[in-house]
């Protein structure tokens, strides 16, 4: 339970996890990979903020943003695999910023989900990653960030 009383160390509450929109599942597992589907902000700490970063919201906005999908994100693994010790590494984050034409500080804002993930984590938690601007998402959220972790055998 190293992860559960780190987390109570940083204060963080996860929120409860997620539950598909659609015809799909929140993970997949293949081998000792675990694949998340695209989550978004959701309950946890702090405001939920919809809308373009750049246009609608700061850049400090769209960073709390991911760090709340991150959140989001650790409650769904704690439901699929039952405990967060299982986890080995994070070995990719893809995160998707509703950003506005000439908006390209996505990078900066996928740091919200980037720094818990270390915070949480350390080593076993620094990734590979893709942040990208889009046009818009699902529900005006500001971000949708998906994972691809590795976990024990």
């Amino acid at each position: 339970m190293q992860i559960e009383k780190r987390l109570e160390e940083l204060g963080i509450e996860l929120p409860p996890p997620a539950t598909p929109a659609g015809n799909y599942v929140t993970t997949v597992q293949t081998g000792n990979l675990i694949f998340t589907s695209g989550h978004g902000p959701g309950g946890g700490e702090g405001p939920l903020y919809k809308g373009q970063v750049g246009t609608d919201l700061t850049v400090k906005q769209g960073y709390q943003s991911a760090r709340q999908v991150g959140l989001c994100l650790l409650s769904t693994l704690k439901n699929a695999l039952g405990d967060l010790d299982r986890i080995k590494r994070i070995v990719k984050v893809v995160g998707f910023v509703n950003s506005a034409p000439t908006f390209t500080e996505q990078p900066s804002v996928v740091n919200g989900v980037s720094d818990l993930l270390v915070d949480v984590f350390g080593d076993n938690g620094r990734h590979t990653r893709s942040a990208v601007g889009m046009v818009q998402l699902p529900g005006s959220i500001p971000v949708e960030v998906e994972l691809v972790i590795e976990i024990e055998s």
